[in-house]
């Protein structure tokens, strides 16, 4: 079934602020029955209590639910929503929102962006960060695929999940059943969390072999990871939510993607690479770059070994601010200077996204 994917990014002043949402709507631009996916940046911490994440997922809910014709509630049946917190050093907040109409003539010979969704039951506390979540994130990857009409892995190009978190509550919770959760820290949590989920793209992908997996290889065994997996952790949400994107030759849509690995958090010649390869030339089509790239995707780090490059970085030793909120402050300046705009999609800890220190990257751009 042929598909015609749209995207549109909107600026915000505020986690809630859906005003050029809704001027899009107003005009007959953007109809809400076609959102499938809405990616955000949220200004807030990114760590645990970051309510920013939930701040606006319930606003673009209220603002979606009249036209869905359902409750707010019901919406998230409907469309993907994965908010980042962090909008460290230059980076800007803002929503990526996808829209999908089916029908729509292919570019002979050509593939363009294809999108889908999927979804993971709820899982248990003790269930997160653990075997079960990585199998079950793996069906959902699946059926993200099958959503979006993408027939093998070699044409996925990044695959964005949220995935949820350990709280207090949650862990007093499995302590009263009888069960251990992964770790007794809240924050902890986020990081296998991650892990878990992005072993399950790794494995939907083929990018690494299920008897290399286990409950003692997940935040342990860094070796295992994926090229083409963004997972980001939440407290608004108890399941894992799937976005899929890829190139598709039944896909109709004016957008094309490619990713690339960041091998560190400065590694900027892996994002011109990937530039080379949608037809631009980075040292020269900065302004169509400006133009053309809708946005790029991006995983960040602080390297666990302490170095880059052969040099001390003290990121992990700040008590005052979290390394994760350094390493998207530091990703998000490199890849804005070599797409040339802030309001770009980087996201904090990549447990198993990437070689250590690094991170998969994906960039949207106008065919």
């Amino acid at each position: 079934m042929t598909q015609t994917v749209g995207i549109h990014k909107i600026t915000c002043s505020g986690p809630a602020d859906l005003s050029q949402a809704q001027a899009l709507i107003d005009s007959g631009t953007l109809d809400p029955r076609d959102i499938v996916a809405v990616m955000g940046k949220t200004e807030g911490n990114g760590c645990v209590n970051d309510f920013t994440r939930d701040f606006a997922t319930q606003a673009w809910c209220a603002l979606l639910a009249p036209a869905l014709g359902v409750t707010p509630r019901a919406v998230h049946d409907k469309v993907a929503f994965v908010m980042s917190g962090g909008t460290e050093g230059v980076l800007s907040p803002h929503f990526t929102v996808f829209t999908r109409r089916t029908g729509g003539v292919p570019v002979p010979g050509a593939k363009r962006l294809a999108v889908g969704i999927g979804f993971t039951r709820d899982f248990l506390p003790e269930e997160m960060g653990r075997m079960t979540q990585v199998t079950e994130t793996a069906k959902a990857v699946a059926e993200a695929m099958r959503d979006a009409g993408i027939t093998t892995g070699a044409d996925v190009h990044f695959v964005q999940v949220k995935c949820p978190l350990l709280t207090a509550a949650k862990i007093m919770d499995a302590a009263r059943r009888g069960h251990e959760p992964v770790t007794h820290d809240t924050y902890e949590s986020m990081g296998a969390s991650r892990g878990a989920s992005a072993l399950g793209v790794a494995l939907a992908l083929g990018e690494v072999e299920a008897g290399a997996l286990s409950d003692a290889a997940i935040c342990r065994e860094w070796g295992l990871f994926s090229g083409r997996a963004s997972t980001s952790g939440g407290i608004e949400l108890e399941n894992n939510v799937v976005i899929v994107m890829g190139m598709s030759d039944t896909a109709a849509s004016p957008w094309v993607i490619d990713h690339g690995v960041m091998q560190d958090a400065v590694d900027a010649a892996a994002a011109r690479d990937c530039l080379r390869r949608l037809g631009f030339d980075p040292d020269r089509d900065a302004r169509a770059i400006g133009e053309r790239v809708l946005n790029i995707f991006a995983k960040a780090e602080a390297a666990p070994g302490g170095m880059v490059r052969g040099a001390r970085h003290t990121m992990l030793n700040d008590s005052d601010i979290n390394s994760t909120r350094h390493a998207r402050a530091a990703v998000g300046a490199v890849l804005a200077s070599v797409v040339g705009q802030t309001a770009i999609y980087v996201s904090g800890g990549a447990e198993h996204q990437g070689p250590p220190g690094g991170g998969p990257f994906a960039i949207v751009a106008r065919a």
